[in-house]
């Protein structure tokens, strides 16, 4: 189990890197750092331009460009935006904002989602298999935007009848806010709400879907007859030997979901006014920024190979076969 878990982990740096210097040189060869300054009225003079051109290294090599860059980021330093200001400063901030943001729907709808999808499957043609079949595709169908909308339309409805500010729709906390610990607590939930409802709800309905097929896979299997046929009751036999086996598919839809998640996150950042790392992306592309692009494309892998090694660790638990090297 080590040396295959060793293995993958070297497999996924590998392609951490190859997926950030992709990323690197498409912005290197389509981006137009100068185009801003040039496009100044009036003009400022060849020198600064040059001077500039200098500073951004456009005249280096693609890979020794990427290579300078990478050097930096071991030692703790990504680089600077076009503007001159420190990547670094501004990335804790976003990183964190994006993982407050992310992480809490994404672990409620991927337990949700399962649970869902067991009960479907175990409950197969019944009312609540329909309900919750009708659910995910109504979601499914439904743009993020559209979803945070009605969201932010249905908190609103509820301040109104609470009579007071119960749920909040735009940013991470109220500035300026004074208080205690508690109260500090309160706001930044009341904050959370709605986000982590928008991101929720599409995992619930993606992973319900898997996990119900999954599901329906296991429930005929001759090994589930053969532990019930032992003397457990088809409830334990389900639980302890059923879902198992119908997690382990599952695990690699968790881990590569997490990249997905986070690139396709923007409408949720925009729409809720939380300023991370999707948010950052879109900044990059339009200010024509390779640095910044890099950066998240870095992130993005490093948080998809995470994922994904835990999915393996995840996948070894559940499956003897790893953990004993067959």
């Amino acid at each position: 189990m080590t040396g295959f878990l060793a293995r993958r982990l070297a497999n996924y740096v590998l392609l951490c890197l190859a997926a950030t210097f992709l990323a690197f040189a498409l912005a290197s060869l389509t981006f137009s750092p100068l185009g801003q300054l040039q496009g100044r009225t009036p003009p400022p003079p060849a020198v600064v331009i040059e001077a500039k051109r200098a500073e951004l290294r456009l005249d280096d090599p693609i890979p020794a460009r990427f290579a300078g860059w990478l050097g930096g980021v071991v030692h703790g330093d990504f680089g600077s935006t076009i503007a001159g200001q420190p990547i670094t400063d501004e990335l804790g901030r976003r990183i964190g904002v994006s993982l407050r943001l992310f992480a809490l729907g994404t672990l409620a709808g991927i337990v949700v989602g399962v649970l869902v999808g067991v009960v479907s499957a175990i409950r197969q043609y019944r009312f609540s298999d329909y309900a919750a079949t009708l659910f995910s595709f109504l979601v499914l169908s439904t743009p993020v935007f559209l979803i945070g909308t009605l969201l932010k339309f249905g908190g609103l409805r509820l301040n109104e009848s609470a009579g007071t500010t119960v749920l909040y729709f735009t940013g991470e906390f109220t500035p300026g806010f004074q208080g205690s610990w508690w109260a500090a607590l309160i706001d930044r939930l009341s904050h959370l709400v709605l986000p982590t409802l928008a991101i929720g709800l599409q995992q619930v309905a993606l992973y319900s879907r898997y996990q119900r097929s999954a599901m329906l896979d296991v429930l005929g299997s001759d090994f589930l007859r053969t532990a019930q046929a032992k003397g457990l009751t088809r409830r334990r036999a389900l639980f302890k030997h059923g879902l198992r086996t119908a997690l382990i598919p599952m695990a690699t839809l968790f881990a590569f979901g997490v990249g997905l998640l986070i690139t396709g996150g923007v409408f949720t950042e925009r729409i809720f006014g939380w300023y991370g790392m999707g948010d950052w992306l879109v900044y990059g592309i339009t200010q024509n920024d390779t640095n910044i692009v890099a950066t998240v494309t870095l992130f993005v892998a490093v948080l998809v190979l995470f994922s994904a090694w835990l999915s393996d660790v995840l996948y070894a638990a559940l499956d003897p076969r790893i953990r004993l090297g067959r």
